[in-house]
């Protein structure tokens, strides 16, 4: 029962809901950061109406502002969303808190240092898997991969910036840490507690 897949699910869930509050803690309670495309909303007034929003000249005066408005006829920032942006606020990205805890979780779990046998990777065209052939590719980086590409992917999307997402990941691994110094006490078994690598490379040991 312990150590099994339904615990294991059942931290998980828990791990990532903890994330999620941190989050929101800090984006309601603290930060209350606008929105990439409300910002392009203030952009846009001050290009267009002379609004006194204290917007920094390198940012006006910048080649993104020209292309946008080459390509859309205005300053509004697009996005990939058509309803546009969550209506919360943007510090820190929820999805990289979850993201951040969750990976943590699994580093602690599982043998991160394991090699993922058979790999693959796409053909250019997107119609075939072809093996891939370079350096062995160990559980734990993947890991790593999968939360930053979580993240990285709500930057391109127009919805954060990329320190939301960058400091959501390393949100969501604290509350991850904090939450299995708890779990790690929780044990009757003689287990020695689970060791992993953080975000940034260090080698973390929670004594169980």
């Amino acid at each position: 029962v312990t150590f099994g897949a339904a615990n294991i699910l059942e931290w998980i869930g828990s791990i990532a809901s903890a994330a999620l509050r941190a989050a929101w803690c800090q984006k309601w309670l603290i930060h209350r950061r606008l929105r990439p495309e409300e910002f392009g909303g203030r952009v846009y007034q001050r290009i267009a109406n002379s609004k006194s929003y204290p917007i920094h000249a390198e940012l006006l005066n910048s080649a993104a502002i020209d292309r946008i408005l080459t390509h859309t006829g205005n300053a509004l920032l697009p996005i990939a969303y058509p309803e546009g942006s969550p209506t919360h606020p943007s510090y820190p990205a929820g999805h990289a808190a979850v993201a951040g805890a969750c990976v943590t979780a699994l580093k602690a779990f599982f043998d991160e240092s394991a090699i993922v046998e058979g790999p693959v990777i796409v053909s250019d065209n997107g119609d075939q898997l072809h093996p891939y052939t370079g350096a062995p590719l160990t559980v734990g980086d993947e890991l790593n991969k999968l939360a930053s590409n979580m993240s990285i992917a709500r930057n391109a999307a127009g919805v954060h910036y990329r320190s939301d997402g960058t400091q959501g990941l390393l949100l969501g691994e604290n509350v991850a840490i904090e939450m299995l110094r708890d779990i790690a006490t929780t044990y009757s078994e003689n287990f020695p507690g689970f060791t992993f690598r953080r975000f940034d490379g260090t080698q973390l040991t929670i004594p169980a």
